[in-house]
């Protein structure tokens, strides 16, 4: 509860610059009276400029400045709320804002906005329009509940209802939202980058084993050609070994052969050269008459005897010489098939030894190129590496993948929280709950001051009144008096909420120029009956015209007077 404790001010409107000081908690009942312009309602103007830095009535800021002295306008109000004590402490020319805690100034680095923030938010817990509506009533200025808006009237109900915070909250989580939003759309870039570059290892190490495989495939159809290969040799090579096989069984000697060819050879020089020699003679005697050496005729019986028998050697050793010549030519060719045959025996060898170390290098190429395909999939540390990269990846991506999911279970938890923080949503809950017990004391009240009407608030705070002999009727139906009464009605129920809630509670109730406006006797009766059953936690304060009337009806009176231009309050007792 709000125990509002002194007010005081100088400098303030028509106030100069002595202080004029209210004990706000000294009296349950306090009427303040004067003339017209005296400066009786400077109290409220002061209260709500000390607090919220407005006055009550439509005033400027620069009207609030007492125009003879133009400066040095202060206005301090004290209050506690359980065992703090607080001070405000306001001023113009020059500007001051000051808020003590316990004789503590409150966060003196703080921008004044802020600390009007924090008096209204969190230590009043009432903004301008709801204090109004619990505290003060009357004044031609003053908006009444029901004149205003239906946003307006949700915020008072919420300031009492407490529930205020449930709006603020909902402000907070949209800037949770806000941040969650980012936070969301950051981790869908880091998803999104994430599982492209696992998609990117992914296809990389797809791309290496592809090309490791091809590679072994490779290795392996060339190992597999060379096996075919082999088998090609080694049957040519059974066949060649086959063949040789076969030349050499007719492999012979040609010794005893090359020997007699020798001889016939020699024999056939022997015999050509005895040819030569009887062919020699045959034309030297054919052709001289006289025998060279001695000069002496050669006689022709000699001669042609001499020729002829050397014709018949002759022919004798051509003989010969052909059968000589048939011999030889027979070795020749035996030696010939010989030499034949062992030429292709080596031929043959060499064809054998070229086959062999074919397939010897085929076989060396096959275990070599076996190795290799163990060491392709064996060790592969391009592969290994790139594995272990794509490992690192995927654990980052179910990091990130985590993290997105916190995230948007966090949204998601936002999304339910955002619903319960919808006017819609808690609120209504508990204003439905408490649209019931507005109504019963709305009509408690009324019926009090003799205004028998059924008046109700929905839960959109639009209301609806009913009596015996007219149905649906409107506020603005009614003369100023029954408006004054409904009214009258409102203020009593939001205390009431007020007391019963504890949130923002106050001894303090004012009330202007209530009695000097559409309430009759009886009516002024009733009401006055109605602030006495307030109780001793309610100090009232009552500004009016009518001392005369009301006088003997309260405990203090306050009277404002004008003396040299300046308002002066006194105590009369």
């Amino acid at each position: 509860m709000i125990v509002f404790e002194t007010l005081r001010w100088k400098n303030f409107l028509s106030t100069g610059d002595q202080w004029t000081e209210i004990n706000l908690d000294e009296s349950q009942s306090t009427l303040i009276v004067g003339q017209n312009g005296s400066g009786k309602s400077t109290m409220l103007d002061a209260l709500c400029f000390g607090l919220f830095n407005k006055p009550f009535r439509k005033i400027t800021r620069g009207q609030l400045v007492n125009s003879i002295n133009e400066k040095g306008t202060k206005v301090e109000v004290t209050f506690s709320i359980g065992k703090d004590e607080y001070r405000v402490f306001r001023g113009i020319k020059p500007n001051v804002f000051e808020l003590y805690r316990n004789n503590k100034l409150v966060d003196q680095d703080a921008a004044a906005n802020d600390t009007q923030k924090y008096l209204e938010g969190s230590v009043l817990k009432l903004n301008f329009k709801s204090f109004t509506q619990v505290v003060i009533l009357g004044s031609s200025t003053f908006v009444p509940f029901m004149q205003l808006g239906a946003s307006h009237r949700r915020e008072v109900i919420e300031d009492l209802l407490d529930i205020k915070i449930f709006s603020k909250m909902n402000l907070l989580l949209r800037d949770r939202v806000k941040e969650t939003l980012s936070a969301r759309k950051e981790c869908d870039h880091m998803l999104t980058v994430a599982e492209q570059k696992v998609s990117a290892q992914t296809k990389l190490l797809k791309q290496l084993k592809e090309v490791n495989d091809n590679r072994q495939k490779e290795i392996q159809d060339k190992i597999d050609a060379n096996w075919v290969e082999m088998g090609d040799q080694e049957g040519e090579l059974k066949v060649k070994k086959r063949d040789l096989d076969s030349l050499y069984k007719q492999v012979v000697d040609t010794g005893e052969q090359r020997s007699k060819l020798d001889d016939l050879k020699l024999d056939q020089g022997s015999l050509n050269s005895e040819l030569r020699t009887a062919k020699k003679e045959i034309k030297f005697l054919s052709t001289h008459d006289n025998c060279p050496t001695c000069t002496q005729v050669i006689k022709k019986t000699f001669k042609d005897k001499k020729i002829k028998s050397l014709e018949e050697t002759g022919e004798s050793i051509a003989k010969n010489l052909n059968n000589l010549k048939a011999d030889i030519n027979i070795l020749l060719n035996e030696i010939e098939a010989a030499d034949d045959i062992s030429m292709r025996c080596h031929d043959m060898r060499t064809d054998i030894s070229a086959i062999e170390r074919e397939i010897i290098r085929l076989q060396k190429e096959n275990l070599r190129r076996e190795k290799e395909i163990d060491k392709l999939q064996t060790v592969t540390p391009n592969i290994d590496k790139e594995q272990s990269a794509l490992v690192e990846l995927q654990m980052s991506l179910e990091e990130t993948m985590k993290s997105c999911s916190h995230v948007n279970k966090k949204l998601d938890e936002f999304q339910v929280i955002s619903q319960l923080l919808k006017d819609s949503g808690i609120k209504s809950q508990i204003i439905k709950k408490y649209v019931p017990i507005f109504n019963k004391l709305i009509n408690k009240y009324l019926n009090s001051m003799d205004f028998f009407v059924n008046f109700t608030l929905d839960e959109e705070f639009n209301e609806k009144l009913m009596s015996r002999f007219r149905d649906d009727f409107s506020y603005a139906s009614f003369s100023e008096g029954e408006k004054q009464k409904i009214d009258l009605s409102l203020l009593f129920t939001w205390r009431e909420v007020a007391r019963m809630k504890n949130s923002v509670a106050t001894n303090l109730l004012i009330l202007d120029e209530v009695f000097d406006s559409s309430l009759d006797a009886s009516a002024t009766n009733e009401l006055l009956q109605i602030l006495k059953s307030l109780g001793q936690t309610t100090n009232l304060f009552v500004i009016s015209h009518k001392g005369d009337v009301l006088l003997d009806k309260f405990l203090r009176t306050l009277k404002f007077e004008k003396v040299n231009d300046f308002s002066k309050m006194s105590e009369d007792s």
